[in-house]
């Protein structure tokens, strides 16, 4: 059931990450990117100090054994934050989904290489039939007119957004060498902190007061982010980075979702489709791990004679 829960919670995640990512994009019209930053860390504090202090870990959220470990996934993932957010303030919510679709190739990728896992045909194929749904999803808009047409703005926007695709790569594999000897609220909670540091530290550059409707956003951003951090943490405790890149193609699901229902867009045939390969892929990852793990116990349980 590992597996399952595993999934479960990266999906989770993907969501609330998407509510983030749309608050994000609305305040970057109007705040400094480091203040939407400080913002996205320090509220989602909020939610991770009452989930810890409800199980009664918080005190062990502050013990670790690896500091330095800490500050380095810090610092990717604060890095591959502020990307993110100088990215969402330049292009649609919808563009920078699309572009940080290449984000599980290269956890894939990474995974291989730094952490030793073993990434078996099938996972590949999951990952690369989710990207072909992502590309279908993008064709109306690669169009060479559109391309050549595209603003110095929107070009810079699209390089932050893939700059942030490979920093949060690496971050994942970070998150995935500190569970094995980390707590999940060790990891959560330093994160937090060393975000909301780094992003404190822009305030001499000049930040905006925010109205009070403008705050209620900058909270919902920053606790919907701290949500996503927990299930996102758990889910790489529960099963191989690898194994749960795949479920990053349902953000598609909840961008289509968001910009129905806060802008009244409509997706066109190109988004269901490509959103059918995409629950196709992950939908084949649960069922050859399904298969693999019936195989496994067939082998270890000697058969009735």
């Amino acid at each position: 059931m590992s597996i399952y829960t595993a999934i479960l919670f990266k999906v989770l995640s993907t969501a609330c990450f998407a509510v983030m990512g749309a608050c994000a994009r609305w305040l970057g019209e109007v705040f400094p990117v480091g203040q939407v930053v400080f913002a996205r860390s320090f509220f989602a504090i909020v939610p991770i100090a009452i989930f810890y202090a409800y199980r009664r870990q918080l005190r062990r959220a502050m013990v670790t054994k690896r500091p330095f470990g800490h500050m380095l996934r810090g610092l990717t993932g604060v890095t591959s934050m502020f990307f993110l957010f100088a990215a969402l303030a330049r292009l649609p919510i919808a563009d920078v989904t699309a572009i940080t679709f290449s984000t599980p190739l290269i956890i894939v990728t990474l995974a291989g290489l730094l952490l030793g896992e073993r990434v078996r045909g099938y996972r590949w194929t999951a990952v690369i039939l989710g990207f072909c749904g992502v590309l279908v999803i993008l064709a109306p808009h690669l169009s060479i007119a559109e391309l050549s047409g595209m603003s110095d703005m929107a070009t810079l926007g699209a390089i932050f957004a893939l700059l942030n695709a490979v920093f949060a790569a690496a971050a994942y594999i970070q998150i995935r060498r500190l569970t094995r000897s980390e707590t999940t609220s060790s990891i959560v909670l330093y994160f937090s902190v060393i975000a909301s540091l780094c992003g404190l530290a822009t305030l001499p550059f000049g930040w905006v007061w925010p109205s009070l409707h403008q705050f209620g956003i900058l909270f919902l951003m920053g606790f919907a982010g701290g949500i996503g951090q927990l299930f996102m943490t758990e889910s790489y405790r529960y099963a191989q980075a690898s194994l749960t890149a795949p479920f990053d193609y349902t953000s598609i699901i909840w961008a289509v979702i968001l910009g129905y229902v806060a802008f009244g867009e409509v997706p066109g045939p190109s988004v269901w489709t490509g959103g059918v390969i995409v629950i196709g892929a992950g939908m084949f990852v649960i069922w050859r791990e399904r298969r693999l793990a019936l195989h496994r116990r067939s082998a270890v349980i000697p058969p009735v004679p």
